[in-house]
C-alpha cells in the first residue's frame, strides 16, 4: 500500500491566485482529499504550485528530463525527436519528467530543418497531395499533436496550400497543430493555416495589428519560447535579427489577449544557434514573460493550468483531487516575486519526490 504524503499549512497556487494555509495529501500518485499520512511535509510559510509544463522542449536523453524535473517542470511537451524508438524509450522513463511527443515535424524542402543530419524523409512535405500520408504516419507514430515549421514563401518552406492541406488533415483526426514560425511572413502563413498554437516570436520585426487580431479572432494560442528569441538574436544580430521584435510581439499578444503558454525550446542538440538549458531556462523564461507585460499570476497560468487546458492533459496543472500528484513546493511567494519559482523546496511527480 504507498504512504499518504501530506504537506501542511502550504499555501496552494489555483491559477488564480493563493489559498490560505491548507493541508495537501498526496496517495498512489494522486493528490487526494485526505487521509491519515504516513509522511508530513512541513509547509508552512511556503508555497505549492502545480508541477510546470515546458510548451517546448527537444529530447536528446533522460539526462534531458532530469534536469527539467530538478527545475519543477514535471512535464516537457517535446516538439519534434526521431526516431520512434527513441521517443517510446523516453515516453516510459520514470523518476523525471515525463514527456509528450509530435515526434517527426512537417517541414519544407530548402529550410534548415531538412539539412539537419539524420533528418527523416518522411517529414519533408512538397506538395498538398502529401499532406494526408505525413499525418497518418504521424498518428501511427503515437504524435499527441502536430508540429510544422512554416517559413515566408518556398523554396525554403512549404507553400501555403500544403501547409492548409496539413492543418486540414490534422484537424480532420482530432489533433492541434503546432507552428514554428520566428519571421512575421512565416507567422501569416501560420495563421492563414488556421494553425491552434504558434511557437517562437518573430525576429525580423513587430508582428502587424492585423496578423495579431487574426490570431486572437481565431483563437490561436501563443508560446514565443523568449528565451529561445533572445539566444539566436545575439548569436545572429549581424542579420538584422532583434530580441526586442519578439518582445514586443509577445506584450502585443499580452495587450490583445491572446493566451500565452510558457515554452523555452530547451535542447541539447550540436550545431544549434542556441541551446537553453532544460529546466533552467524556464525559469529565465518565467522572468522573459513578465519583462514582457504578463503579471506573475498569468505567467505562472502559463505554466501549468492554462497550458494543460490548451494541450488536453486532464490529469494535471492543478492541485486538485483526482489530479496526477505533479508538485513542486518553493519557499518564496511566485505570485509576489516571479523569480521565487527558483527557490525550489521539493518536486513531486506522481506522487514520487525527485531527489
Amino acid at each position: 500500500m504507498a504512504a499518504i504524503t501530506a504537506i501542511d499549512d502550504v499555501r496552494v497556487f489555483t491559477g488564480d491566485g493563493l489559498t490560505a494555509p491548507r493541508r495537501v495529501c498526496v496517495d498512489g500518485g494522486e493528490i487526494v482529499a485526505g487521509g491519515i499520512p504516513d509522511v508530513v511535509v512541513a509547509g508552512a510559510g511556503k508555497f505549492l504550485l502545480p508541477g510546470l509544463i515546458d510548451s517546448h522542449v527537444h529530447t536528446l536523453g533522460r539526462d534531458d528530463l532530469a534536469n527539467l524535473a530538478r527545475s519543477g517542470v514535471t512535464t516537457g511537451l517535446d516538439m519534434a525527436t526521431w526516431p520512434l524508438p527513441f521517443v517510446t524509450e523516453m515516453r516510459a522513463q520514470a523518476g523525471v519528467a515525463q514527456i509528450r511527443s509530435a515526434t517527426t515535424p512537417a517541414v519544407g524542402p530548402g529550410g534548415n530543418h531538412a539539412k539537419m543530419p539524420g533528418f527523416p524523409a518522411d517529414g519533408i512535405v512538397t506538395t498538398p497531395q502529401e499532406a494526408h500520408a505525413f499525418v497518418e504516419r504521424r498518428i501511427a507514430d503515437g504524435a499527441d499533436y502536430i508540429k510544422i515549421v512554416t517559413e515566408a514563401a518556398p523554396p525554403e518552406g512549404m507553400d501555403q496550400t500544403t501547409v492548409n492541406a496539413i492543418v486540414e488533415a490534422a484537424h480532420e483526426r482530432g489533433l492541434l497543430v503546432v507552428a514554428h514560425s520566428i519571421t512575421t511572413g512565416a507567422f501569416r502563413v501560420a495563421v492563414e493555416a488556421g494553425v491552434d498554437i504558434s511557437t517562437h516570436a518573430p525576429l525580423d520585426a513587430v508582428l502587424d495589428d492585423d496578423t495579431v487580431v487574426r490570431m486572437r479572432d481565431a483563437g490561436m494560442v501563443s508560446s514565443p519560447t523568449l528565451t529561445m528569441m533572445k539566444g539566436i538574436a545575439g548569436a545572429r544580430a549581424g542579420a538584422g535579427l532583434k530580441y526586442e521584435y519578439a518582445r514586443d510581439t509577445v506584450t502585443k499578444f499580452h495587450e490583445a489577449g491572446i493566451r500565452l503558454l510558457v515554452g523555452t525550446d530547451a535542447n541539447s542538440a550540436p550545431g544549434v544557434p542556441f541551446a537553453p538549458r532544460h529546466g533552467t531556462s524556464f525559469h529565465d523564461e518565467l522572468e522573459l514573460m513578465v519583462e514582457a507585460g504578463l503579471t506573475p499570476v498569468e505567467a505562472l497560468r502559463g505554466a501549468t493550468t492554462l497550458t494543460a487546458r490548451t494541450f488536453g492533459l486532464d490529469d494535471r496543472g492543478a492541485i486538485e483531487p483526482g489530479r496526477r500528484a505533479d508538485l513542486v513546493l518553493v519557499r518564496e511567494d511566485p505570485t509576489a516575486d516571479i523569480t521565487a519559482t527558483r527557490a525550489i523546496d521539493g518536486v513531486w511527480i506522481a506522487g514520487e519526490r525527485v531527489r
